[in-house]
């Protein structure tokens, strides 16, 4: 089948701690690992209540402990906030703790306001130095050459795989020149994301890394027993999203009986344009709705997120989710075959 894997949010859930959102990610990665799902990210955001990941490189460290075969990783490292020496250094020490595990995904937002990017000492034209300080940061990974007066310890010699994470078309450039594999944010930003495939696959160049264009598709699946559960589960991401237009950053909220009740028809229409890559519903409208996802996109990969408040009913969304993906008519690798040559013709 198409690899599916998982993004997790780490949300700090109301009635519970930072530290409870860090053991269920761990759990949740577990919990994947043996359902066969291939990755397990998280997110570098600041100053977000309701998100634990801030610290990426050490909240990947304590998943990759308690699993032994999932790749773990950042979707994404904001490389603006930081040096490209100290996140080799970072990911150089955690391919050496878990080797051949670790996934170094990379973005140019600041993950938070313009307040705690001045507080992180950012400087707001860094995000132009992108593209120089994903190859400085790619030779620091690489082995050391004669000369080379500055090192990464541990880091040099690692080459941990390099991903361009995007929402719009800028990263499909950047990923198509480089030769490195490509993950498109729709899960929170659908607009570019057709535009954004159809340039990352034209322009590809292969590399070292990469012989073939790989691209990885965010989605949102709420999946539970039945329909209307899933839609009932649903609208804590729905509520987050509302939230998020209204400059309230909190904690994730337990899903309420009428979603209408608690944003307008304006607030609707922004939260359910940012979420149209989503999938909500039992185990038949699950696999219908992976076939369309794939069909549309033809993603070599589902970076899948499954904004759930309870964490049992997460770890059922992510179960029904693998069995869909295994039980389609057509595998889903198939399917996103047919659909790129269907692209290539067009």
């Amino acid at each position: 089948m198409t690899p599916i894997s998982i993004l997790d949010l780490v949300r700090v859930r109301q009635g519970s701690t930072p530290r409870d959102a860090l053991d269920h990610a761990r759990d949740l990665a577990a919990f994947a690992e043996g359902l066969g799902y291939r990755r397990f990210w998280v997110a570098e955001h600041h100053n977000m209540p309701g998100i634990a990941s801030a610290a990426t490189s050490v909240v990947i460290a304590h998943i990759a402990a308690g699993t032994s075969t999932i790749r773990v990783g950042s979707g994404g490292i904001m490389l603006p906030n930081h040096a490209p020496l100290i996140i080799a250094e970072q990911f150089g020490t955690l391919a050496s703790l878990f080797p051949d595990r670790i996934d170094l995904g990379l973005g140019r937002a600041p993950g938070t306001d313009q307040l705690t990017l001045r507080a992180l000492r950012r400087d707001p034209a860094s995000a132009d130095r992108f593209p120089n300080d994903v190859l400085e940061l790619q030779s620091l990974l690489a082995p050391v050459q004669p000369g080379q007066m500055i090192q990464a310890v541990p880091g040099a010699g690692t080459e941990v795989p390099l991903w361009i994470l995007g929402s719009s078309t800028f990263g499909a450039q950047l990923a198509a020149e480089f030769g490195l594999p490509y993950a498109f944010a729709s899960h929170f930003a659908p607009d570019a994301l057709d535009a954004a495939l159809d340039i990352y696959r034209a322009r590809f160049k292969p590399s070292k890394q990469l012989e073939k264009p790989y691209a990885m598709v965010g989605v949102n699946i709420i999946a539970a027993d039945s329909d209307a559960e899933a839609r009932h589960l649903a609208t804590t991401q729905q509520m987050s999203f509302t939230d998020l237009h209204r400059g309230v950053r909190g904690l994730s909220k337990p899903p309420i009986d009428d979603i209408d009740t608690y944003w307008t028809a304006r607030e609707k229409a922004q939260a359910q344009h940012m979420l149209a890559c989503s999938i909500i519903g039992g185990p038949d409208k699950l696999r219908a709705g992976m076939e369309r996802f794939l069909e549309q996109t033809a993603a070599d990969e589902l970076m899948i997120v499954s904004d759930i408040f309870d964490h049992a009913a997460r770890l059922r969304s992510f179960e029904l989710i693998a069995g869909a993906a295994r039980d389609i008519e057509r595998p889903l690798a198939v399917i996103a075959s047919e659909a790129k040559q269907s692209r290539n013709a067009d």
